[in-house]
């Protein structure tokens, strides 16, 4: 089962949420597209910005947005002005008020997205995909990941058929669910076609719930809601790599 599950959504409820969390009742279907349009839109904004996860919580009258970034500093801007800017685009989208808090990554090498945007973007810049994967591998090991594994697929080399090929180093154990499991798919395009690449990271185990992520750190320039940062304490690492 955990072979083929997304392991994020194999975690939900156990050691991980939800990134929408609001009741939608008879207007579900307009708040679930609106979401959709939300992250499409911000993904595409804040490309060079090395967002990480995009989590909404909804009110009444207030959409709260919460932004996981490896480079907060290019969502603020100066004095804040750049999120004054994104806020009156985000109003365009959803008539309600809009409000953004920024969170810093300060781990981005153990983040699955951010690993797997990066091998995309090398790829298409026409490095080595073997280079590009073996480097990424030892910079999450080297910041005190358990385990990473990563799965490249298409016309790898411009080859007529295409195959797959996988690196990893460490555990990954997708059964075991309080093992924390990153997984990212992301999409090269090159001149010969697409390149699939899925990045699976183990940070350790988790005992107990927590708030975001251990990676997760607010910004101070942030204009919204503080966040909870004591979900790193519930956070601890197994020594013994036996099993």
């Amino acid at each position: 089962m955990g072979q083929k599950v997304n392991p994020i959504s194999n975690r939900l409820g156990i050691i991980r949420g939800w990134d929408s969390n609001w009741y939608g009742g008879k207007n579900y279907g307009d708040a679930l597209l609106e979401d959709s349009k939300i992250r499409k839109y911000l993904n595409a904004r804040l490309a060079k910005a090395s967002v990480s996860r995009i989590v909404i919580e909804r009110t009444l009258k207030l959409v709260t947005i919460t932004v996981c970034t490896a480079r907060p500093g290019l969502i603020i801007g100066k004095g804040g002005q750049e999120v004054d800017k994104l806020k009156e685009e985000l109003k365009k989208i959803t008539d309600k008020d809009i409000q953004i808090n920024i969170f810093e990554v300060k781990k981005p090498e153990l983040d699955a997205v951010i690993v797997a945007n990066n091998i995309a973007r090398q790829v298409e810049g026409k490095i080595a995909y073997r280079r590009a994967i073996k480097m990424a591998i030892a910079n999450t090991m080297r910041m005190g990941a358990e385990g990473i594994k990563v799965l490249i697929s298409g016309r790898l080399n411009g080859a007529e058929m295409a195959r797959s090929e996988m690196y990893k180093e460490g555990r990954t154990p997708l059964h075991t669910f309080r093992a924390d499991i990153d997984y990212c798919h992301a999409e090269a395009l090159t001149k010969v076609g697409l390149l699939g690449i899925k990045v699976w990271i183990c940070r350790g185990e988790v005992y107990g719930k927590r708030e975001l992520a251990p990676n997760f750190v607010q910004t101070k320039e942030n204009n919204g809601r503080g966040g909870n940062n004591n979900g790193g304490k519930n956070f601890r690492r197994k020594k013994n790599n036996n099993r």
